[in-house]
């Protein structure tokens, strides 16, 4: 016999009950002047469905004098607290009912309410049905999930979509409306699969989007037009890669906008492209990133170069490659391993309570680099740190130009300390422990934006150094 067959009949005389206007025991009151509505349920049934209305019972219960308990929700609408409602005691949810936005606002009453069997339904079903439109309204669903670490499911959603098919974004009706935040999310994206010409012209629609009175011929802006433009565009501008243009791409559409570019760098970008023959060539790696070979200045590193040290410190100032650096950082060495002992005990000695750290380790018998950045102190008390600017990355080989970069995301576990390990970045996006007398790593993709290795799990350490950032 199958016991399941019995669950529809529960499930229509639960229903029955929450329709009945006998034997409630409570009253909520749902929403906000003037929409307002007064429900009636049952204590027992809200108590073991939703651990939110269990502790807000907890509470009513202790002060109750023997009259009706009544409670509040006024952040959640009365049509959107009847639909869920009837899935507290029924189990049923007709989704097929409603439209996508009302979708929404269900996903975000259930968190509410800690309907985590719910939340986590609903979040599969936008992202299984509801693509289109998520598609066409992506800021909406970007802002609605980061608002809560329970929306982690539509967070990978819209990471994966920013990094793998931005031109579903860019392509929307309502790409010109979308916040100037996420779309410098969007081109912040290591991993955005658009050539970067691409990304420019998609930056500078939507700059002209922000500017209704704009002429629709450029031909045609006057110089406070120029300067509107280059007003909402001073943001995005350091963090395009304009030495990834053809000679072509940059006189095409670079080149007639001359006026909205810091003198600075549209200077350095005529120098490079005027010197280039060839109207479908680039301009060398090294010109790229903006280090020059000729750099004499040096690191007291087994690891990295000086090269390295200023490529960190732009994405410490959260820098574009292609600009200059604003602060002069020292690396001043705290701890080596083959020096200091490969000992979490030594470590914790040495690098405890010192703030803005940069960690390397170099792989063993490879030409890896691993590495990141704590904003904050190491701890040997047991717990998550909290920040929003620490990042890790990885340089493949000799080529520094061969990196990944990848910055926190969910800031509240950033940084993990222990006594009993050497540090650790995110829940195991970059961690290190002592066995038997060797740093052994293990990096798995969990906090961090991006995995900064091709292969999760373990790995050894040939050496391993940790750098005290000081401005210099």
């Amino acid at each position: 016999m199958n016991d399941n067959k019995f669950l529809p009949k529960l499930s229509q005389n639960l229903l029955e009950i929450l329709n009945d206007e006998k034997y409630y025991d409570i009253t909520i009151e749902v929403g906000n002047d003037p929409y307002v509505k007064i429900f009636r349920a049952h204590m027992v049934i809200l108590h073991y469905r939703s651990t939110y209305l269990q502790r807000i019972l907890s509470t009513s219960n202790m002060e109750n004098d023997g009259t009706l308990t009544h409670i509040k929700l006024p952040n959640i609408s009365p049509e959107i607290f009847q639909i869920i409602l009837r899935y507290i005691y029924g189990g049923k949810l007709s989704l097929e009912e409603y439209d996508t936005l009302d979708i929404i606002k269900i996903l975000v009453s259930s968190n509410e309410l800690n309907l985590q069997e719910l939340t986590t339904y609903l979040q599969f079903y936008l992202i299984e049905n509801k693509t289109d439109w998520m598609e066409e309204n992506f800021s909406l669903i970007y802002q609605t999930s980061f608002e809560n670490d329970s929306f982690l499911e539509l967070r990978k959603y819209c990471i994966d979509l920013i990094s793998k098919e931005p031109n579903k974004i860019f392509n929307s009706i309502n790409f010109s409306s979308i916040s100037e935040n996420l779309l410098f999310t969007i081109i912040q994206s290591d991993n955005l699969q658009m050539s970067e010409i691409q990304i420019w012209e998609n930056v500078l629609r939507w700059g002209i989007a922000q500017n209704l009175d704009l002429p629709s011929d450029f031909t045609d802006y006057s110089q406070n037009d120029f300067n509107n433009l280059k007003n909402t565009l001073q943001r995005f501008i350091p963090f395009i890669k304009f030495y990834n243009l053809t000679s072509k791409e940059f006189l095409e559409k670079v080149f007639p906008y001359e006026k909205i570019f810091p003198e600075d760098l549209y200077r350095d970008l005529l120098r490079v492209y005027l010197s280039l023959s060839d109207p479908n060539s680039k301009p060398s790696n090294n010109t790229k990133l903006g280090i020059t070979k000729e750099s004499k200045r040096t690191v007291d590193s087994k690891i990295i170069t000086y090269q390295h040290v200023e490529l960190i410190s732009k994405w410490i100032d959260r820098l574009e490659i292609t600009d200059k650096l604003i602060s002069s950082y020292e690396f001043r060495l705290l701890y080596r391993a083959s020096r200091g002992g490969y000992s979490h005990k030594r470590f914790h000695e040495i690098c405890d309570n010192q703030p803005r750290t940069v960690t390397l380790v170099k792989v063993k018998d490879s030409n890896e680099i691993l590495g990141g950045y704590n904003p904050l102190e190491w701890k040997s008390d047991e717990g998550f740190s909290t920040t929003k600017d620490s990042f890790i990355f990885s340089f493949s080989n000799e080529e520094i130009e061969n990196y990944i970069l990848s910055r926190v995301i969910i800031e509240k576990s950033a940084i993990y300390n222990s006594p009993n390990t050497g540090l650790s970045f995110g829940e195991s996006d970059l961690k290190w422990k002592i066995w038997l007398g060797l740093w052994l790593g293990n990096c798995k993709k969990s906090t961090y934006e991006n995995p900064i290795r091709k292969i999760e799990g373990k790995f050894a350490a040939e050496e391993f150094e940790v750098f005290q950032i000081v401005l210099d």
